[in-house]
């Protein structure tokens, strides 16, 4: 599948975390309060640091099924960051004011599609009405990571925002790209019938530090073979094309979006593709 943006220290241990972990010292927070679910997790810990580092507080949400600690370990020694050893598909209760709500839990790598296939479609089914309960309850800003996977094997390139996709519901990539398809429209369902401020965001193969080694994308594979001296596997005749943004770039379109008066999905990512 080839899909392409038409737009463009030791960390604490978590075993008997039951409410968020506060540092205890540190300066006075004067920007947002925001929520990351899947804070731990490669994209949301990258997340956590740029919004920390533009002022704002964080409360970081993740069951660490697919995210690390050692991710997010550099921020706790931040008074403006809270960790919650939460899984979202459950109730979400998070005490004080909160001005976004920013959604990326959800295992992201191929090797889960049919490892924890179950718990994919339940994060982004109960996960996401749950993050929109709380968003919604506290009158905060929405912002949904979906995926270029909701275009499935698109048969128009590049992929524009108001492309439907073609998508398989029963293939081996199915649970993930039907938990972000229904996770987009129970976002626009919340927006339309709650007022609350949504924004989605598709985004396309990203990499950078705190991959998985045994993601399961070009990128990852490449790397840990090329490190272990080993031949790199190629699948297919290699003719096939993927994008790829680098995270800190994937990071600032994010935050920009979050930061926009456009609602509905937007693609992010990069443009040009490369031959595998």
């Amino acid at each position: 599948m080839s899909s392409t943006p038409a737009t463009s220290s030791t960390p604490p241990s978590c075993a008997a975390t039951t409410s968020p972990t506060r540092a205890s010292a540190g300066d006075v927070v004067t920007g947002r309060r925001v929520v990351v679910t899947g804070g731990a997790g490669f994209l949301g810990s990258h997340l956590c640091r740029a919004l920390l580092d533009a002022g704002d507080e964080v409360v970081a949400v993740d069951n660490l099924v697919t995210g690390s600690l050692e991710n997010i370990a550099p921020l706790f020694s931040q008074a403006a960051f809270t960790f919650l050893h939460h899984d979202v598909s459950n109730f979400v209760y998070v005490s004080g004011p909160v001005d976004a709500v920013l959604h990326f839990a959800s295992p992201a790598s191929p090797i889960d599609f049919a490892r924890i296939p179950i718990q994919i479609l339940k994060v982004g089914s109960r996960g996401t009405q749950n993050a929109l309960g709380l968003a919604k309850d506290k009158g905060a800003r929405f912002l949904l990571a979906s995926t270029s996977e909701v275009y499935g094997d698109p048969l128009v390139h590049p992929q524009p925002e108001t492309y439907w996709g073609n998508v398989n519901p029963i293939g081996p990539r199915g649970v993930y790209d039907e938990a972000k398809r229904f996770a987009e429209a129970m976002a626009m369902a919340y927006r339309n019938h709650h007022g609350v401020e949504v924004r989605i965001v598709r985004i396309f193969n990203t990499y950078g530090t705190r991959m998985r080694p045994d993601d399961g994308r070009a990128v990852s594979n490449f790397l840990v073979q090329a490190l272990a001296g080993q031949p790199l596997t190629v699948y297919g005749d290699g003719s096939q094309t993927r994008s790829f943004c680098y995270v800190e770039d994937e990071v600032r379109g994010i935050l920009a979006l979050l930061d926009s008066d456009h609602e509905g999905p937007m693609n992010i990512g990069n443009p040009h593709e490369f031959t595998i």
